[in-house]
């Protein structure tokens, strides 16, 4: 911390966030508070807010007060309780920390908060970076407290007769953390009085051996990865896939479930195989791994005459009917005989299971989904493939790759239907 800079302290009123608070202010730095009110527990959540407002008025200290309405949060969601207070919280602590000008959020964790941490991660399932419990600063937040138990908070607040409350839901073994708390923790002391030392030890060597593994994993990407692509083949020289395939994806909101499917996969060389995360997809094409945010669906225009439109807000469709046909090389240009094609036509994705016959095939037809796979085209790509079709549902067009034989300019031809697709983006890959 830095002597000038302006701090937003969360205080939720326990003993913790009070002791925080005072430190603080009393070392000499600018401090600004912030107290969320939940509306979880009724009355005692009320209670908290008062006392934190009492709290900062006697001391002078800028007191900014939010109510959330978390129960309903959660539900919109989908998410638990304790999930949707914290996304909550640390939202609002974000957002005010950049409204006042502050150089950071700190918050009131302390040892015994880190021991449940680790804990909690463990039984959940985690690597070694769930382990390695909190860290003093991450991002804007900061935990000045870490190395304080909450004996010792308690104790210093005690000598000054401050008092603090105490959320009743903590005493209630509802949730993972409390059940950690009230039930096992304890059961580890009778085991040995130094548990929660030894545990913080080891949750410091492995955050050690942690930056050992960060190099390795971060060498072993610049070897595999390109960009949003990853080589499989050279994948499966590193002494562990799934770390680095983990390291690579779990950034995009992969969870660690997801990556194993992935890297089962991996093994059966499963070309086509599709996973989404909440923001970005992921697909196998042949020996690469291509990873892209999530797009949304592509829609449907109808051009019900000659003119000009446009599709999906950035691309140009005009079409024009001329009377002196002449066949354009262009691949977002189709040029074809007028009179084979009937009006509305309609630009849209391709539809699983559609046909069409291949400019220059003369017997029968192909599924186009075939076409776009001997195209070498990656499932993205396919997903993104535009089709134009006539009233008839017939395949005029794949624009960028092939019209449709059945339309095609000939000796007979007498006027010709003119359709050009325009936008920066644009590409045949």
């Amino acid at each position: 911390m830095v002597a000038g800079h302006r701090y937003l302290v969360g205080v939720s009123g326990g003993a913790d966030s009070v002791a925080l608070l005072l430190l603080l202010h009393e070392m000499g730095y600018a401090v600004e508070a912030a107290h969320c009110n939940f509306k979880l527990r009724g009355e005692e959540s009320d209670r908290d807010e008062q006392f934190v407002r009492s709290l900062c008025e006697g001391r002078q200290i800028p007191l900014h007060i939010i109510h959330f309405d978390t129960r309903t949060y959660a539900r919109l969601h989908k998410v638990s309780i304790e999930m949707a207070a914290r996304e909550l919280r640390y939202n609002y602590f974000e957002q005010l920390r950049r409204d006042i000008g502050a150089a950071d959020i700190c918050v009131a964790h302390h040892q015994d908060d880190n021991v449940e941490t680790v804990l909690l991660n463990l039984v959940r399932g985690t690597g070694i970076h769930g382990l390695t419990g909190m860290r003093p600063r991450q991002g804007h937040i900061l935990r000045p407290l870490l190395c304080l138990s909450r004996q010792q908070i308690v104790g210093w607040l005690a000598t000054r007769g401050q008092t603090f409350v105490t959320d009743s839901s903590n005493l209630e073994a509802d949730v993972w953390r409390n059940k950690l708390r009230l039930n096992v923790i304890p059961q580890l002391f009778d085991i040995t009085p130094q548990a929660s030392q030894n545990i913080l030890k080891t949750a410091q060597l492995l955050n050690e051996s942690a930056k050992v593994c960060d190099k390795a994993v971060d060498e072993a990407l610049g070897r595999t990865t390109e960009g949003q692509s990853l080589t499989i083949s050279r994948l499966m020289e590193e002494p562990s896939p799934l770390v680095v395939l983990f390291a690579w994806l779990e950034p995009h909101g992969f969870s660690s479930a997801t990556v194993r499917q992935i890297e089962r996969q991996l093994h059966a060389a499963a070309t086509g195989s599709y996973w989404q995360s909440a923001t970005h997809e992921v697909c196998i094409d042949r020996d690469r791994l291509l990873l892209q945010e999530r797009e949304p669906e592509q829609p449907e225009l109808l051009i019900p005459e000659t003119g000009t439109y446009v599709y999906d807000n950035d691309m140009k469709v005009r079409v024009s009917i001329s009377d002196t046909p002449a066949i354009s090389r262009q691949p977002f240009c189709l040029t074809v005989d007028a009179d084979k094609v009937r009006f509305p036509l309609r630009l849209r994705p391709v539809v699983q299971g559609e046909r069409f016959v291949p400019l220059g095939m003369k017997k029968g037809s192909r599924l186009v989904s075939d076409f776009l796979t001997d195209c070498k085209l990656s499932l993205f790509a396919r997903r993104r493939q535009l089709l134009l079709a006539d009233a008839s549902g017939r395949t005029v067009w794949l624009p960028g790759l092939r019209p449709d034989e059945r339309f095609r300019i000939g000796h007979d031809t007498r006027r010709m239907l003119k359709v050009e697709l325009e936008k920066d983006t644009l590409t045949c890959q």
